[in-house]
């Protein structure tokens, strides 16, 4: 068994799992501005409330294991990526505040909820940046970063950046279709179905250039065997698509926030044929950057251990949490 794809799988999890999951909160944030004062906003912060903090956890696992499995690639990414990480992290502590002292301190709510809002969209903007800067390359000379303080903005990363943060804000849209009624759920499906056009834009646009940043990418997406998932993708995004447009207008409240996240795997499932088995597209891969057997080995044991737990505790808080909200709680 080679330990280095366990890891490469292992922290593509976590990613993963975080996208999924702190996604749809981040989308709330976003939309925040969209719905009433009052009782309509605090219906949106109950339907994140109870999960909200422990979706951050993934993060933690990807980053944490990064640094352990991977640690040139670690020392190598976080210098050329330190802008967008740095507003990253103030975003999500930001928003962080923000949440807690809304209810806390309801005479500058205002302010509070506009920082909620400014803290989810930095978050995810450096978040879609920071990928767009990987998959556009990063300088790398013998096994240290050598690019510039600002290599990582260009139109490329800003597009994966609004990219991602209609997104985020179509799964928000739609775990408010789900766990919401009434008049916030009618926003929510409004909101929805503009996101959706924009994203499909997006994904477009963002699939179009990706292959012509690098040859590699050009290579992995247009020879055998890449093409086997070049033809079906650009059918299986559309098909989705269309299914979550179809599902905005019945009445199972659920199978929007399905069909999106179908389409952030269908996403995800690209960005892994453009950059496997790369860690750092293009320069680095994943046995390169790759720490010692033994310690992957050693770090194997605690991850056989902690991540069922995450797991385990994840599914117990979202099956208690299972129901409707409204702006009390859930019920």
């Amino acid at each position: 068994m080679d330990l280095t794809i366990v890891w490469a799988f292992l922290i593509a999890f976590a990613v993963a799992a975080y996208v999924v999951m702190d996604g749809f909160d981040l989308g709330i944030g976003i939309l925040f501005p969209g719905f009433r004062v009052g009782k309509e906003r605090d219906q949106a912060m109950n339907a994140i409330a109870p999960v909200w903090d422990g979706n951050e956890t993934w993060l933690v696992l990807g980053g944490g294991g990064l640094l352990a499995a991977f640690p040139l690639a670690y020392a190598i990414v976080l210098p050329a990526l330190y802008a967008p990480l740095i507003a990253m992290l103030l975003g999500l502590v930001f928003r962080g505040v923000a949440f807690e002292f809304r209810w806390r301190d309801p005479a500058h709510r205002p302010a509070w909820d506009a920082a909620f809002c400014i803290g989810s969209v930095v978050a995810t903007f450096a978040q879609g940046v920071t990928l767009g800067a990987l998959l556009q390359g990063i300088t790398v000379e013998g096994r240290a970063y050598a690019g510039g303080w600002w290599e990582w903005l260009s139109l490329f990363s800003l597009l994966t950046g609004i990219s991602l943060v209609i997104g985020y804000a179509l799964l928000g849209a739609c775990w408010l279709i789900w766990k919401t009624s009434g008049a916030l759920q009618e926003d929510a499906r409004r909101y929805a179905k503009r996101a959706l056009l924009m994203l499909i834009g997006a994904i477009a646009l963002v699939s179009l250039a990706t292959p012509f940043l690098e040859e590699k990418y050009y290579e992995r997406w247009f020879d055998w065997p890449g093409l086997l998932v070049a033809v079906p993708m650009p059918l299986l995004v559309a098909g989705a698509g269309y299914m979550l447009w179809r599902s905005l207008r019945r009445d199972v409240d659920w199978h929007p926030f399905a069909w999106a996240l179908s389409l952030f795997l269908l996403s995800m499932m690209g960005l892994a044929v453009s950059m496997w088995p790369d860690v750092i597209p293009g320069r680095v891969s994943i046995w390169e950057a790759a720490a010692p057997e033994s310690s992957q080995a050693f770090m194997l044991v605690g991850a056989a251990i902690l991540i069922p737990v995450i797991l385990a505790y994840t599914a117990w808080a979202y099956w208690v949490f299972r129901g409707k909200v409204d702006e009390e709680g859930y019920h």
